[in-house]
């Protein structure tokens, strides 16, 4: 008799674990982010939107490439750490179509040497590290036209090569990285065009430590980048406006102190 009463008990005891299941599970938002400073400004709105019950699972990496794989595969829901060019450039190389949801903050790029402390006092055959990814690419040479180091033919062109420079009077010479490993390779070389986030990373203060730097109007905006299927997903609109709230606005400029710059 007690064998016929065990499929009856075990479907009470199912029915009860799922009377116990925490009501906010089924709001939960997984972000795939950079550490410095996205991860950063994730962990200020995560216990505001707790309060709202949206749960932020934030999933942090020291690469560019992984967070867009991990989107387009749906392992994540979204994610924070890229500006636009380099999502166009990403969307036409892999033949994607994430999508933008909305601008959060301004990282300006910088030109760091541990060996010269100007630009105009590099030596004729500088060793010079670059991104290796299209679009930073392109802003490394664009920041050393603006600086006068360089001369490109078009300096709008937000995807220009080391084909489109077209005058080099210090005969520079231009090695292409991984983005992370060039705050790694600073000591090693004469001038390194690193990204915000991980200069920072690295213990630099862009705004006290790069030759040069962007200016405030840059149009490298990071977003936070959605697919088109949830891009209008409550939890992915609640987030953006979380990130786009005045407690970010304050964090940001407490935090980073103009190494940064709120986009909104």
């Amino acid at each position: 008799m007690k064998k016929y009463l065990l499929l009856p008990l075990l479907a009470a005891s199912l029915a009860l674990a799922a009377c116990g299941k925490p009501a906010n599970d089924s709001k939960k938002l997984v972000v795939a982010a950079t550490a410095v400073p996205h991860a950063e400004i994730l962990a200020v709105v995560k216990p505001i939107l707790e309060k709202e019950g949206l749960t932020l699972d934030v999933r942090v990496f020291n690469d560019y490439v992984q967070p867009n794989d991990q989107l387009v595969q749906k392992q994540v829901d979204v994610n924070y750490f890229q500006t636009e060019p380099y999502l166009d450039a990403y969307n036409r190389d892999r033949k994607t179509d994430l999508v933008k949801v909305i601008g959060v903050h301004i990282e300006p790029f910088g030109a760091y040497s541990r060996r010269f402390t100007s630009l105009d006092a590099l030596p004729n055959g500088a060793d010079v590290v670059i991104p290796n990814d299209p679009s930073n690419n392109s802003r490394a040479l664009i920041l050393l036209h603006k600086a006068g180091v360089i001369t490109l033919k078009d300096p709008t062109n937000a995807l220009a090569t080391q084909r489109d420079i077209i005058a080099n009077p210090k005969q520079l010479k231009f090695r292409e990285l991984d983005s992370a490993m060039l705050p790694r390779v600073l000591d090693q070389v004469d001038l390194a065009l690193i990204n915000t986030n991980y200069a920072l990373d690295a213990g630099l203060n862009p705004t006290q430590d790069a030759l040069a730097i962007e200016s405030k109007d840059s149009p490298y905006v990071n977003f936070l980048v959605a697919r088109p299927d949830n891009k209008d997903d409550a939890r992915v609109q609640q987030l953006a406006k979380a990130l786009t709230g005045p407690e970010v606005k304050a964090f940001i400029a407490e935090k980073y102190k103009g190494a940064v710059l709120p986009a909104f």
